[in-house]
């Protein structure tokens, strides 16, 4: 019997573009699809029909032949090769992407998902919230956390099944992985319920595991360092340390977010470290040194110079906050105060009222938006 033109078949002409055949072809893919024509032979008949001529016309080299040489150009011409299917299980084989689009299934993955048996799954990630306080943000941190995670089964390896057993194939879905029922005129695919899609199930479990492949259990990390540096909010990936996968699957990570509690002396501006020193109007005046000591406990001197302001910023190189990126430090900011006594003893007022006068009551011009007239102390 000798084969009908290919470009007839599909309904398209020799010029058509490859994505005008392809469209034909899963326009005819759907019309004479096995599950919409359950036992008629002349359907499966046009079903093949097609997809060899899709599988020709959709090949640029095997479509030159044809165009060419005709039939026996693919047949036996360089490059050549019309498979002629004689099962429909070939076709889902070559064309299943197609038929993945048509009919929500993936016929590939379903194949080799029967050769291997279950499907392997990645674990879960997991999250785990700390607080840590501003100075180990500032010097760094080694973890000390708890986790409950999934660990593989020791007992099976991985498997869930018990020793010297496999997974057998699902008898609802004959190990297809999911399940075939009609509405009408159209046939739809959804995963079987009796092995969630898997088209395998555990018939033996192992003992240890209850056939999941996987146990719980609790572990200790203490050996993940948080580096200096790290801000607030901060994320941290933990590689390897989240659920293990099911059925030899991989391993998914622990992602650790960090929260910084805030300090009562010190808090964080970009990469520097801000805090405030008080000191008297004297030492303000005069300038002084004064002994200092940072976040991490290391003391230093700080020079104050002669007629610093209240509310000035003197900066410190290089004894902020390290800078993840660039590995370097940013500044230690100290804001001066002044401390101003509530109560003074009468010496010491009389002597505040002497010097009062001698440097005179009104103040130099200022950046300030108001002017003040001095009337008089107030006691």
């Amino acid at each position: 019997m000798s084969k009908r033109d290919y470009y007839k078949i599909l309904g398209v002409s020799k010029n058509a573009s490859s994505d005008e055949i392809k469209k034909a072809y899963r326009k005819l893919a759907l019309k004479y699809h096995p599950d919409r024509n359950p036992d008629n032979n002349e359907a499966e008949d046009k079903f093949k029909e097609a997809a060899e001529a899709y599988e020709v016309l959709s090949h640029t080299e095997k479509k030159a032949n044809y165009d060419q040489f005709g039939h026996s150009g693919v047949n036996s011409g360089p490059g050549g090769g019309a498979s002629g299917f004689s099962n429909v299980n070939d076709i889902f084989e070559s064309f299943g992407d197609i038929f993945g689009d048509l009919f929500g299934g993936n016929f590939r993955n379903q194949r080799e998902s029967r050769k291997s048996g279950l499907t392997p799954k990645r674990g879960h990630d997991l999250s785990k919230n700390i607080e840590i306080s501003l100075k180990d943000a500032y010097t760094g941190i080694t973890l000390d956390i708890g986790v409950y995670r999934y660990e593989k089964c020791e007992g099976c390896k991985g498997s869930g099944c018990k020793d010297g057993t496999s997974p057998s194939a699902c008898s609802t879905c004959q190990g297809q992985g999911q399940v075939n029922f009609r509405q009408g005129f159209f046939a739809f695919t959804q995963a079987c319920s009796s092995c969630d899609g898997e088209g395998y199930v555990v018939t033996s479990p192992c003992k240890t595991c209850k056939g999941q492949s996987r146990v719980q259990k609790y572990e200790r990390i203490s050996d993940r360092h948080i580096p200096a540096g790290v801000f607030d909010a901060t994320e941290v990936r933990i590689s390897g340390k989240g659920d293990a996968g099911v059925y030899g699957g991989s391993t998914g990570d622990l992602y650790v977010k960090i929260s910084i509690k805030p300090d009562n002396f010190f808090y964080r501006r970009g990469n520097d470290l801000v805090t405030k020193l008080v000191l008297t109007y004297p030492q303000l005046v005069f300038g002084c040194q004064v002994e200092i000591e940072n976040i991490d406990k290391v003391k230093g001197t700080l020079k104050i110079p002669k007629g610093t302001s209240v509310g000035q910023e003197i900066m410190i190189p290089g004894k902020g906050f390290m800078d993840l990126r660039r590995k370097i430090r940013g500044n230690l900011v100290i804001i001066t105060q002044c401390d101003i006594p509530k109560k003074l003893n009468p010496s010491a007022k009389d002597k505040l009222k002497e010097f009062a006068e001698n440097i005179g009551n009104s103040c130099q011009e200022s950046s300030s938006g108001i002017s003040g007239f001095f009337k008089r102390f107030l006691g």
